[in-house]
């Protein structure tokens, strides 16, 4: 038979890495590392650093990084500083909240396979984009000196006609 007591972590408390439950947990240290539990509170005074999973979050104190759950209460003394993957999410006026919500009907598995995708393309994108700016700046030069030499006009004028056909 299991106790269905929850786990309190004291205000006195810092933990480095990650804590794992199957019950509910209580918060009100630091943690820096992954908190995952099947019902999460955080306290006033607590500071989770990395990624919360839980069935069940009630963030009163600090968040940095992500929040996946199905139920998740942001309390007027919350500051959360991520992104939250929810199936249901409540806001109390007064919380600080600075990340995207996402709506999921399943936060708690859909998140894993959404980042693992997401992290590929970010950089592909980004390479893609400054190839392109330096192409459009090779073509903006020939035109600017082919009005001072008239010996470089003729060349010029094909160059132009592109140019003008866009003006």
């Amino acid at each position: 038979m299991k106790s269905k007591a929850p786990s309190i972590l004291s205000a006195d408390l810092t933990v480095t890495g990650s804590i794992v439950s199957d019950g509910e947990v209580q918060l009100d240290g630091t943690v820096e590392g992954d908190v995952r539990a099947s019902s999460l509170t955080i306290g006033e005074e607590a500071t989770v650093k990395g990624e919360v999973v839980a069935e069940n979050v009630v963030v009163r104190g600090r968040v940095e990084g992500s929040v996946r759950a199905r139920q998740v209460q942001l309390a007027a003394t919350a500051r959360v500083e991520g992104d939250v993957v929810h199936a249901s999410l409540a806001i109390e006026s007064g919380a600080y909240f600075d990340g995207h919500c996402k709506r999921s009907s399943d936060p708690l598995s859909e998140t894993k396979s959404g980042s693992t995708v997401k992290a590929a393309p970010s950089p592909v994108a980004s390479n893609d984009k400054p190839a392109e700016k330096p192409a459009e700046k090779k073509a903006e030069p020939p035109a600017a000196p082919p009005p001072g030499p008239s010996s470089e006009a003729k060349p010029a004028t094909a160059m132009k006609d592109p140019f003008a056909a866009k003006s």
